[in-house]
This record gives C-alpha cells, sequence and structure tokens, in this order.
C-alpha cells in the first residue's frame, strides 16, 4: 500500500511538473527597473468563441503600479481574459486568481480595447509577447490562430 501511495504521489508531482515546465512567462522590463509579467501556458483547453468570455489561463504579475485603458491596476496577481471578436478583442484584468473560478464582472479591476490584425501563418499555441515600447509603455502582444491582438500597458 504504501508503495501505490508513493506512485500516486510521484505521478502528481510529475504532472504539476509537466505544467510547470510547459507554461511560459512574457516580460517587459520599464526602464526604472519596474517589471510586468505574464504567465500562461501555450496550449489552450478552451477555444475562443466571439462575442464570449475567453479564459485561456493567463496570470499577471504586477510589480509596479500600471494603468490600462485609463484604469489603474495595483501590485499584485491577476487573471487576464479577452473578449473576442471578428472586428475588435477586449482585454480584462480580473482580481479573481482562483484557477477554473466563474467570470464574475465585479471582480473587473481594468478592461481595454485591444487593436487586432491577421497574421500571415496560423499558429495553433498562444503565444504572448512584450514589446517595450518607451520609458513608460509595454505593448502586450496576443498571437493564437490567426489573429494578432495589441494593447499597452503604461507604468504610472
Amino acid at each position: 500500500m504504501r508503495t501505490l501511495t508513493s506512485l500516486v504521489g510521484l505521478v502528481c508531482l510529475l504532472s504539476a511538473a509537466s505544467f510547470a515546465q510547459d507554461s511560459q512567462t512574457a516580460y517587459c522590463d520599464f526602464t526604472d527597473g519596474g517589471e510586468v509579467s505574464m504567465r500562461y501556458n501555450p496550449t489552450v483547453k478552451d477555444e475562443p468563441r466571439n462575442g464570449r468570455v475567453w479564459s485561456p489561463g493567463i496570470t499577471l504579475f504586477v510589480q509596479v503600479p500600471l494603468t490600462l485603458g485609463g484604469r489603474e491596476i495595483p501590485l499584485g496577481a491577476y487573471t487576464v481574459l479577452m473578449v473576442p471578436d471578428k472586428k475588435n478583442w477586449t482585454l480584462i484584468v480580473s482580481k479573481n486568481v482562483t484557477s477554473g473560478a466563474q467570470y464574475n464582472s465585479a471582480e473587473d479591476v481594468a478592461r481595454a480595447p485591444m487593436e487586432i490584425g491577421e497574421i500571415p501563418e496560423a499558429t495553433k499555441q498562444l503565444q504572448l509577447a512584450f514589446a517595450h515600447m518607451s520609458a513608460k509603455q509595454c505593448s502586450l502582444r496576443v498571437y493564437y490562430q490567426k489573429t494578432g491582438a495589441f494593447v499597452d500597458f503604461l507604468e504610472q
């Protein structure tokens, strides 16, 4: 019995390690040393549907106060969600970081429209990147399927 319990524990540990290995992080460092980062798994469980809140499993880590869409985002960890549509996308930052939790708009910290465009080659995995645009501006780049979506985070 002890061997079975040990094997179950080992399998759980290896599964957690596998998820950690699969996760990726996108960073943006501001000129004064502040940082914003996003951790995500490139393999998306749920496909986005037009007009519906999509939770691809992105966690935002804010280490310096930011602004998104005119709303202040204090230091902390947040869940990032998106509402894709044919002509525009919206990025949502939620203070609810509980894995698998139902979306509740009352927990929104910030929302911002995203610019979108078609990318030349479809990607089967989610890709996130930050572009450092200026001393206090980082542009988040989200690529999935044939869409590229962009939004700016500003350091306060």
